[in-house]
């Protein structure tokens, strides 16, 4: 388990030629390169989502993720795109906020003693005008082809990343923001009419 780091070491993140060797000997499976990619980069990317995920806990878990993704994914690195610690910092961010989109009950320990939650008003109207504009909704969705009608509910239904959809559909994520941005002018005009 990765733990939130306690000393400066680690907080000199290397050169970006170091870091791009690095990373290059990571994508051949290189466990030292590994480990001396963490070493060098773990102090700064926790402080990037340490920023975002509340909680060290909740960081530390989120930074272990990260790096299992770096492991995965350093290959795609491509140094004509950017410095290897920029491409690893946005990593770090996506995946934080990605954890931080996920919905989480709230736990009856973070509930104070005196709450008491407020009571359900049953109004009939504003029921009925919620079903029709579900309705309306729905009706909007059809007219999208299925693809886009897929992606705009898991994105903003389900909460997934544009990375997550990118990977998913195959798309490049200037796809998918393209197309969820149409979507979204589609049904803006669907439900307008």
């Amino acid at each position: 388990m990765i733990m939130a780091p306690q000393s400066p070491e680690g907080s000199n993140p290397g050169s970006a030629f170091e870091l791009g060797d690095l990373l290059a000997r990571v994508a051949n499976w290189d466990r030292a390169a590994f480990a001396r990619l963490y070493d060098l980069t773990h102090a700064k990317l926790y402080g990037i989502v340490s920023r975002i995920v509340r909680g060290p806990d909740a960081s530390c878990d989120v930074l272990q993720d990260v790096y299992v993704r770096l492991w995965e994914r350093a290959g795609d690195y491509d140094a004509s795109r950017g410095a290897p610690l920029a491409w690893m910092a946005t990593i770090a961010r996506n995946r934080a906020l990605d954890e931080v989109r996920r919905v989480r009950p709230i736990s009856l320990e973070d509930i104070s003693g005196n709450f008491e939650p407020a009571a359900e008003e049953v109004n009939p109207l504003r029921a009925r005008q919620n079903s029709e504009e579900a309705r309306a909704l729905l009706r909007c969705l059809e007219g999208l082809d299925e693809e886009k009608r897929r992606m705009v509910l898991l994105a903003y239904y389900h909460g997934e990343s544009r990375e997550a959809l990118s990977r998913r559909f195959g798309r490049p994520i200037a796809t998918v923001k393209t197309w969820l941005r149409r979507s979204l002018a589609q049904l803006k005009d669907c439900l307008g009419s």
